[in-house]
């Protein structure tokens, strides 16, 4: 079984205004594309939660036409995504999938023989370290301008400045 990296979409790898579905708003995260480079020996998935979809703020088609340029991007720097696992619900709508449920994580164990316990998550938001935590992953939370001031109330395994401090972190403390 091989070791993942599961990693949040937006606000970790591209720019989060709210509710980013459009590329014209398409903007990675500085230091994203160095961070993922440094994970090269890991299967990589995107784990997100687009509830902007179970809203109407945008269509699912919007959804996979803006992820679907996010993969090419990044196919362009030599790195691969195995998968993109999205929620479209709305949370209210207590559905199976959501963040921090753990269906997206078993789904990648069947389908990819991931070792779950041996993975990581990184991410923004308290339902990114719920989701690991769940999973008996590692997480590691990386602050952005409008998760900073919960960081003192998230459990997380380490706090990362960003990606590329994350992955530095991942690769000291894979074997412990």
């Amino acid at each position: 079984m091989t070791k993942a990296v599961f990693i949040d979409r937006d606000g970790i790898l591209v720019e989060d205004p709210g509710f980013v579905h459009k590329l014209e708003d398409f903007k990675l995260i500085e230091n994203a594309v160095e961070g993922l480079k440094l994970l090269k020996g890991y299967r990589l998935f995107i784990v997100t939660n687009q509830s902007g979809i179970g809203k109407g703020v945008y269509r699912l088609e919007d959804f996979l036409r803006f992820n679907s340029h996010l993969i090419k991007t990044l196919r362009k720097y030599n790195i691969k995504i195995e998968k993109t696992y999205y929620c479209p619900h709305k949370p209210e709508d207590n559905c199976e999938c959501r963040k921090p449920k753990a269906k997206f994580l078993k789904d990648a164990e069947k389908e990819f023989g991931i070792n779950i316990k041996k993975s990581f998550i990184i991410g923004d938001r308290k339902s990114d370290m719920e989701l690991g935590i769940n999973c008996y992953c590692k997480t590691i939370f990386i602050a952005n301008k409008k998760t900073n001031e919960a960081k003192n109330k998230i459990a997380a395994d380490y706090f990362a400045e960003d990606l590329v401090d994350a992955a530095k972190w991942i690769l000291k403390n894979d074997n412990q």
